[in-house]
Formats: C-alpha cells, sequence, structure tokens
C-alpha cells in the first residue's frame, strides 16, 4: 500500500490505537479522526483557570562581529520531558531545550544566527515506533536549501546539525518546528514548535514591544486517561483534538492592562483550522501577516487562519472597565470536527494600570521600510505588479486514488527520481503567478510555498474576487478552504550569496503532509545547495553546553 493511501477499516484500527477515545467524523470531505480526551473528571482543564504563560526567550550562547557583520549563535536541545498541562497528571512531550513551546528566538534584521540543534530524543518514537529523528524547518526563512528543513535531510538521536540563517528580511513572525518526512505531524504534535521573531527598527517604531507585544502559539489536542497524548499516527485524512491549548496552557486566563496590545498568533495545530473573534464583537486590528507588517491596518470582526500562517493583531483593551473579561474565541469553520469547548481559546481580564495613560495611536497605514537586496532586483512583496511575471502555473491539491497528492504527484514520486523532479525551475529574483487550486472537493489545505513571499492578487469566493481584508501584506502560506482558489504573485528573492536550490511546497494540515501531500520546485541550478548532502548532521561529539549559557537557561525549565 502506497505511504498516502489509507482506507475505512485502517482509520478504524487507528481510532482503536486511541483507546477508545477515537471518533471517525463523517464531514463533507470525507472521513476525519478526532478523539475526545479519555480523562476523568478530575484530571479534565477547566476553561479559564491556569494562568497565561509566555514561553521564555533564549539567550545567545555567543555572539560577535566577523568581517561579514554581527552574528548570534544558539543551542538548543530536542528532548523528552515531564509536562504539567493536566491537573493532577503529567505528560511527557518532545521539546526545544524540554519545552512546549520551545523557547522563542528574537533577532535584529541583519544579524545572522547559527542554531546549533542536538536531537536527544529516544530512539523511538512511542507515537507511531519509528525512529524519533527530526528536521528543523524555520518556517518563513528565506534560507539556503541546507539549512530550510528539507524533509529528508534527518538528523537521527545521537546527532546535531547547525542551522545557519541570514535574517535579511523584512521583520516579520516566524516559527520553527520539525519537518521530518513521515513523521511531522507527530513530532510538531509531540511538542517541536516555537515561534521566532525577526525584529527590524520599522516594526519597532510603529507597533507595541516589550510587556505589549505577546506570542500566541494556539494549538489543539487530545490525552488519554493517563496524561499521555492521544494521537491517530497512520491516518491520511487529518487530525483534531478536544483540548485548546495557548502556549501550552489548556484555555489559558491573561491579566490585561488597559493598552493596546500586539498579539502574534501562530496556528500551530496539526489539522484544525481556526477562526478568531472577541467576545465583546468588537474590532482586531490587522497589523502583520506571513511576512510581516501590512501596509493597510485592517479593523476586522473576526478572521479565518489555517495551520502555519501568522497574524499579527492589536486589541485595544483601553475601552474596558477593570475587572472586565473578554473572550477570545473561535467560531470554527466549515468541516472542522468541535467539541464541548473548542469554542473558547483565552479569557482576557483588565487590571489596574499604575502608569500614565497608553497615548499609542493605532495607524491605519504602516511603513514597512525599504526592500532589502532591491539593488539586485528585489521589488517588496506589496509592490509586485502582475505584469512583471515571467511565468503562470497552476497547482492543483486534491485527493487522487486514495492518496493527498499536488499535480497528481506526491514526496515518493521527488523520492523516485532521486529528489530531482521538480514543479518549476525560476531563476533568482524572477517573479511569477502561481494559481492554487483546492479540487478535493470537501477537504481544506493550509498550503505553505518555502522561501518567498507572495501577494494574493485574487481568491475565487470573496465577493470581490480579491483576498481577504486580513489577507493583506506577504504571505508564504495560503488558505484553501472546500474548492477555493487562491492567486499569488510572488518574486524568488534569494538574497546575498543564495544561488537558490530545491525547496518544497505542501499542504501545511501535516497529516496530508506526512501522507506525501508536498512536491518541489528550485530556484536556479537544482544542483546548487544540495539540501541533503551539502551540510549533513553529524554525531553529538562536542562538548556540553557552556556553563555560563546553562545557567542562564536552565533546560527543562
Amino acid at each position: 500500500m502506497a505511504r498516502g493511501s489509507m482506507n475505512r477499516r485502517d482509520l478504524l484500527k487507528g481510532a482503536l490505537a486511541l483507546g477508545g477515545g477515537g471518533l471517525i467524523v463523517m464531514t463533507a470531505g470525507g472521513e476525519v479522526v478526532a478523539a475526545s480526551s479519555k480523562l476523568s473528571a478530575k484530571n479534565m482543564p477547566t476553561p479559564y483557570t491556569n494562568m497565561f504563560r509566555r514561553p521564555p526567550v533564549l539567550m545567545p550562547a555567543a555572539e560577535g562581529v566577523d568581517e561579514q557583520g554581527p552574528f548570534q549563535k544558539y543551542r538548543l536541545t530536542q528532548k523528552l520531558a515531564k509536562a504539567s498541562i493536566l491537573p493532577g497528571l503529567s505528560t511527557t512531550i518532545a521539546g526545544y531545550n524540554g519545552i512546549f513551546p520551545g523557547p522563542t528566538i528574537r533577532v535584529k534584521q541583519g544579524t545572522r544566527t547559527e542554531v546549533r540543534i542536538c536531537n536527544a530524543l529516544s530512539d523511538v518514537n512511542t507515537l507511531n515506533g519509528r525512529p524519533f529523528s527530526t528536521v528543523t524547518h524555520l518556517h518563513g526563512s528565506a534560507s539556503l536549501p541546507q539549512y530550510d528543513g528539507y524533509a529528508n535531510d534527518q538528523t537521527k538521536p545521537g546527532q546535531v546539525k547547525t542551522y545557519k540563517y541570514p535574517n535579511w528580511q523584512q521583520g516579520r513572525t516566524l516559527w520553527y518546528h520539525d519537518h521530518n518526512h513521515g513523521d511531522t505531524a507527530q513530532n510538531v504534535y509531540s511538542g517541536l514548535a516555537a515561534q521566532y521573531h525577526l525584529k527590524d527598527p520599522y516594526e519597532t517604531a510603529q507597533l507595541p514591544q516589550g510587556e505589549f507585544d505577546v506570542p500566541l502559539v494556539v494549538s489543539d489536542v487530545a490525552f488519554n486517561a493517563d496524561g499521555s497524548v492521544a494521537f491517530e499516527p497512520d491516518g491520511n485524512a487529518g487530525f483534531m483534538g478536544d483540548i485548546i491549548m495557548v502556549n501550552g496552557v489548556p484555555w489559558p486566563k491573561m491579566k490585561v492592562k488597559p493598552r493596546v496590545y500586539r498579539f502574534r498568533v501562530l496556528a500551530a495545530s496539526i489539522s484544525r483550522s481556526w477562526r478568531f473573534a472577541l467576545s465583546t464583537g468588537d474590532p482586531f486590528y490587522v497589523v502583520g501577516n506571513d511576512a510581516g507588517m501590512t501596509p493597510k491596518v485592517n479593523a476586522v470582526k473576526s478572521w479565518r487562519q489555517g495551520g502555519a500562517e501568522r497574524y499579527e493583531v492589536l486589541i485595544d483593551f483601553r475601552k474596558y472597565k477593570v475587572g472586565t473579561k473578554i473572550e477570545l474565541q473561535n467560531l470554527s469553520n466549515k468541516n472542522n470536527v468541535d467539541f464541548a469547548n473548542t469554542g473558547k481559546v483565552m479569557q482576557f481580564e483588565v487590571v489596574a494600570d499604575a502608569g500614565a495613560a497608553d497615548p499609542y495611536q493605532i495607524p491605519t497605514t504602516l511603513d514597512l521600510g525599504p526592500q532589502p537586496y532591491a539593488n539586485r532586483g528585489a521589488v517588496e512583496v506589496n509592490k509586485l505588479t502582475p505584469d512583471m511575471a515571467t511565468a503562470r502555473r497552476r497547482l492543483r491539491v486534491e485527493r487522487k486514488h486514495g492518496e493527498w497528492t499536488v499535480n497528481g504527484e506526491t514526496w515518493a514520486d521527488v523520492e523516485d527520481s532521486g529528489f530531482k523532479r521538480v514543479f518549476g525551475n525560476p531563476k533568482p529574483y524572477d517573479v511569477e503567478i502561481w494559481d492554487l487550486v483546492n479540487e478535493s472537493g470537501g477537504w481544506y489545505h493550509s498550503f505553505h510555498i518555502h522561501l518567498i513571499d507572495a501577494q494574493i492578487i485574487a481568491r475565487n469566493t470573496t465577493s470581490d474576487g480579491k483576498a481577504h481584508p486580513w489577507e493583506g501584506g506577504g504571505k508564504d502560506v495560503f488558505y484553501l478552504g472546500e474548492n477555493e482558489t487562491v492567486t499569488a504573485l510572488m518574486q524568488f528573492t534569494t538574497g546575498d550569496g543564495n544561488v537558490g536550490g530545491r525547496y518544497m511546497t505542501h499542504c501545511h494540515n501535516l497529516v496530508h503532509e506526512d501522507s506525501d501531500m508536498m512536491i518541489q520546485f528550485a530556484v536556479g541550478d537544482l544542483e546548487n545547495n544540495n539540501p541533503i548532502t551539502m551540510d549533513p548532521a553529524k554525531a553529538e561529539t562536542e562538548a556540553e553546553m557552556p556553563a555560563a549559557y546553562a545557567a542562564s537557561y536552565p533546560l527543562g525549565t
């Protein structure tokens, strides 16, 4: 049987693997595996009883300036650890430095980073019985192919790989997560996900900072009676849990001051999509997207968000009296599987602020600053126009003969070609139009294109045929709802020293991705920067983390 093929019998077997908690739910598109946690009443978390927490910020192990400019070096260890997520129970997670989400990395534009990642996980992933190999993708970064998290560039237990990131792009919310082929859903679901903030002077000057710049990693999960995570390991339809977590805390409550807050919302779910709204009906102000700030600020009552998309929104808490409680809700979308409390996300409680009144004025437009590498032909994504395009390509996502495919092909076809088969081969700095077509009936797909930022210039399901109000600015993930077509205008900007190579494009419903719903394109010569052989993982032979660094960020905290 092909990797992506699965029949109803297999799905039912997977449901039994959930300890009786698995549900095969019929949606308009077919069967989706969902799980209601098998927890006793005393172990089931109650919405809005646990306090909100922010992931810690990772400190560099070394930093300095060399002939190429400023640099910082970081160290991360992927390892198993016990987490207190549920009342009265502990849960084993796989996390960067043993926590979920992993620590946030914050870097200034123009500062190169090296992130040394050691795989100290067990030899076997208990969710699927396979070796716990990993691949780390910095999602949203214009990295070289060998540092982009290519799905077959594995780091096995006991190995280490140092990823190099250029950080020349405009400020944005990125995230790093596992991308190991065939295991991405399980590995991310187990905890291998975290945010990475690229800072620049323009977003720093125009958007809230510090205490009022808040990362939100939103996910859904199900648990077995003993507190272990419940997951159907072989299904290719999708997986949705009944417990919503924000930064690893089920339905947290957050105390907020009467000020304007900026929230960096990452949908880290493996299959579920979201539609966020405030219980008051008040608007969010969308100021950022996958590729950073939006040139126009749009006020929306709700927005739709698929897995891996990032939205930056402002919420103005100045209008509420002290003691007011506001819910961040999930109105959900077609073909999601919803449970009793999946309509809740988190709660805000307004508290007194001893300081002066917040003078911040919510902007209507934002200055994104200059486009890096404009002297090499790079164009800021919002200034791309269709007449610049040198090619137009059609990319169809569909289910074919029981397999998830992209243009009728799968990653198995890429592997069988010796990793030479490509969907397209633009040159560096070429501009193209891609029509992303969802031909899979009732299925939704969150589609990701590596390397690029793109502008959505058309969507077939809106009243005016344009992007939704929240979709302004640059995108690298595209919500393809049921029978939707998105037209994306993109430039293949590689940056200084990057002559291109092979990059993946795939569905970010990670269960679909693991079922081979992934192909690749190449920028320039296919042989440049071979993503598997150019800088592979090596055995862990280096000394342990320096004592000074370990003291500044103790592992497992």
